[in-house]
């Protein structure tokens, strides 16, 4: 089974450059503390790195 994160919008999109609200609905969030589970990948990993002030990991599943 692949390894899992689950991350949380803690931030809004709100007067944020139009590049970091595609990030935000590319990893499913677009409401604030809305939670989604997501494959643990490089891609996935580098979109959370792009917008870290408006996201958090909450927790890391194997």
């Amino acid at each position: 089974m692949a390894k899992t994160i689950v991350v949380k919008q803690i931030g809004s999109p709100i007067r944020r450059p139009q590049d970091q609200r595609a990030t935000l609905i590319g990893l499913g969030l677009n409401k604030m503390h809305k939670t989604r589970e997501l494959e643990d990948t490089p891609s996935v990993r580098g979109m959370i790195a792009k917008i870290p002030h408006m996201v958090e990991i909450i927790e890391e599943r194997d």
